[in-house]
């Protein structure tokens, strides 16, 4: 694509491996397909300026490898046309922003991006970073970048602007509109209510479902890219062939033509959000917890353990399927097929530790609302409690310091100096960041938990092969 013709249309927050592989790609695609060259790409790094310093000496290019069956050639991909620290340079964000020829933000900042208190649902506003952006320091947080690019186009007069949030995270829009609707809150009131006032007529945020594999980029997978196009790419991505993003119809002035690269826009967005959330992204973590406690490296690996694909299966069809209404066109059966044939594509090498990580702020959404919903229907959801408590294992097991999570230190703080499965569990059901005082007294889940803890513990891959075929 002719780069000097692209004009920036589009602030991405967020410039991970998965934003490069996916969003950037859907744009470039929409804009071959419609010939539509308004929206190049000004992406955003948020905690590190690694990708930003990777990809500015490029011009912002990058390479997208596809692995598996299927893969299609080696692409270099144009649609990102600057690339921001957002770190370093928070001014430059908000001014990219609050720029009138910015029509559209999207997002992927991951689940503790966004600041959210888990106990109220709300914007975290005792978060050190929040009150200070609050307090009128140059914004580091994604929220508070957002609002106050809002701000200062308001102020400006700038026109109408979508923020699109492409997290797995259930009703993400309705969830990050919720966010910046309390840090506008959180201003001094002569400041926010012209802001409130202000998104309320300008401003929408529509959901979304996303879905792409894309594991972390190796050393080798570098040498690769560089071996087959005769140039270092630093920036370089790897990702399955699978491309999939549904999105509300909910724009506040022009968007891209996705549509022409692949995406469904859809009224029901919440049910694709469900599905994927409670059969493959449950089914990711549970491989990657049950995986870490058998030793293996990748989620193929796992996957490839006859019992850990049985346990799989069965929490999918017994207790996740059960408890969501599918939307329409999508097939259960075939889907779960499908998701566990992505899973064993070795070619990702999608490691269970990186799958494994963050999991305080994971497991809320992809398994414990499929606990909630077997138990309140009066079924025991004995497969989802196996992934949790298989949590709880990799929780106890690791040092603090090891933890990749950002609860480790309350986690740990909660756990008891003996460690077995009738202290353990009792001791993580009583963190109420991730357990509601209802779930934690339920007498059916704590049993299930300790149940298979204890398998976990003592008789390890052995014993767990025995439980999960013929307990």
């Amino acid at each position: 694509m002719p780069r000097e013709k692209l004009r920036p249309g589009i602030v991405h927050l967020g410039l991970g491996a998965f934003a490069r592989a996916h969003t950037a790609v859907f744009t470039e695609n929409a804009m071959l397909a419609s010939g539509d060259l308004n929206w190049g790409i000004t992406g955003v790094t948020q905690r590190s300026d690694t990708v930003a310093r990777q990809l500015a000496p490029q011009d912002g290019l990058f390479t997208v490898t596809e692995r598996g069956s299927g893969a299609a050639p080696l692409r270099v991909v144009s649609s990102i046309v600057e690339a921001i620290s957002g770190r370093d340079n928070p001014g430059a964000v908000v001014d990219r922003i609050a720029d009138p020829s910015t029509s559209v933000i999207t997002l992927t900042i991951t689940e503790k991006g966004y600041r959210i208190d888990p106990r109220t649902g709300t914007l975290n506003t005792a978060d050190e970073q929040v009150r200070a952006d609050l307090a009128g320091q140059p914004p580091q947080t994604a929220i508070g970048q957002i609002a106050r690019g809002l701000q200062q186009r308001a102020r400006a007069d700038a026109g109408p602007l979508t923020v699109v949030s492409c997290d797995n995270l259930p009703g993400n829009g309705e969830l990050t509109g919720r966010l910046v609707r309390a840090f506008a809150a959180g201003l001094p009131s002569a400041e926010a209510e012209p802001l409130l006032a202000w998104l309320e007529a300008n401003v929408t945020f529509p959901n979304t479902m996303v879905d792409r594999m894309v594991p972390a980029t190796t050393a080798g997978d570098l040498d690769d890219v560089e071996r087959e196009l005769g140039l270092r790419d630093e920036a370089a991505v790897v990702a399955e062939p699978f491309l999939q993003w549904v999105i509300e119809d909910n724009f506040a002035s022009r968007r891209p033509r996705w549509e022409d690269a692949g995406a469904l826009f859809s009224t029901d967005v919440a049910a694709w959000e469900a599905a994927k959330l409670r059969l493959l992204n449950a089914s990711h973590s549970m491989l990657a917890y049950l995986g870490l406690a058998a030793g293996k490296t990748t989620i193929s690996d796992a996957v490839g353990e006859d019992a850990f694909l049985t346990a799989c299966r069965r929490m999918m069809h017994e207790d996740a399927l059960p408890t969501i209404s599918l939307p329409e066109g999508l097939d259960g059966d075939e889907y779960c097929a499908q998701v566990l044939s992505r899973f064993a594509n070795p070619a990702l090498g999608h490691t269970t530790a990186k799958v494994g990580s963050d999991g305080s702020q994971k497991i809320g959404l992809r398994l414990l609302s499929t606990v909630r919903g077997n138990l309140d229907a009066g079924r025991e959801p004995r497969w989802a409690a196996l992934a949790v408590a298989a949590w709880m294992r990799h929780v106890a097991s690791t040092p603090a310091a090891q933890l990749d999570d950002p609860l480790a230190a309350e986690l740990h703080a909660a756990l008891p100096a003996t460690r077995t499965a009738a202290t353990v569990v009792p001791a993580l059901l009583g963190c109420r960041s991730i357990f509601d005082g209802e779930l934690a007294a339920n007498a059916v889940f704590a049993g299930l938990l300790t149940h298979w803890y204890g398998i976990i513990d003592t008789h390890g891959l052995d014993g767990l092969r025995k439980e999960i075929n013929y307990g």
